[in-house]
């Protein structure tokens, strides 16, 4: 049963405002889901959206944060729970670790590098936890084109490709994880900036 969800994406906002409004509908429908949020601890970017929406909606958050990122990224204190640790090698394995499945929206380096380690910790069995990629504007096409061309050239499996999903929306990737979408957020229309 998945009781918490880590979530990887951007420490900015990208180039689309559209990725900014996902990251909070994501947030919010985590949040009315009950599900906990895990993720890198930023108050700034998609990472910021996504806590401060499933805040709203009364979830439990949970920030992970390397110390020389703690004030670079500007360290979220306004979420349940802020821990900081001494490295990125560190943070991903406490977000691996505590989380049950993983979502990850449109991002830079540091989301493909987390994206990488789950697919393959995953591919080696050290996990089994679903991982599912939230697309938008077909954000994620390159990635699943890299990924069938390493299995072209030998370098994985057919089955490399099973290890993720890819979501066309929000809804699509709760469904993946077996989690139903809350209803429709009328309790958080009066929130809405």
């Amino acid at each position: 049963m998945i009781r918490s969800v880590c979530v990887f994406c951007g420490s900015r906002p990208g180039g689309r405002p559209a990725y900014a409004q996902m990251a909070e509908a994501l947030g919010r429908s985590l949040g009315d889901a009950g599900l906990k949020v895990i993720y890198g601890g930023g108050h700034v970017g998609l990472m910021g959206a996504v806590a401060d929406a499933a805040m709203l909606a009364g979830g439990e958050v949970v920030g992970m944060i390397p110390e020389r990122l703690l004030e670079r990224e500007v360290g979220h204190r306004a979420i349940s729970h802020l821990i900081v640790t001494g490295d990125m090698f560190d943070r991903k394995a406490r977000m691996i670790d505590r989380a049950d499945a993983f979502l990850i929206l449109p991002g830079g380096l540091g989301t493909l590098d987390e994206l990488l380690e789950v697919v393959t910790l995953k591919q080696l069995g050290y996990h089994a936890k679903p991982i599912v990629l939230i697309d938008r504007d077909g954000y994620w096409d390159l990635w699943a084109r890299l990924v069938d061309h390493v299995i072209d050239e030998g370098f994985a499996g057919p089955d490399a490709a099973d290890l993720f999903e890819i979501a066309g929306d929000i809804e699509a990737a709760l469904g993946l994880l077996g989690v139903a979408a809350p209803a429709a957020p009328l309790a958080h229309a009066a929130r809405a900036p």
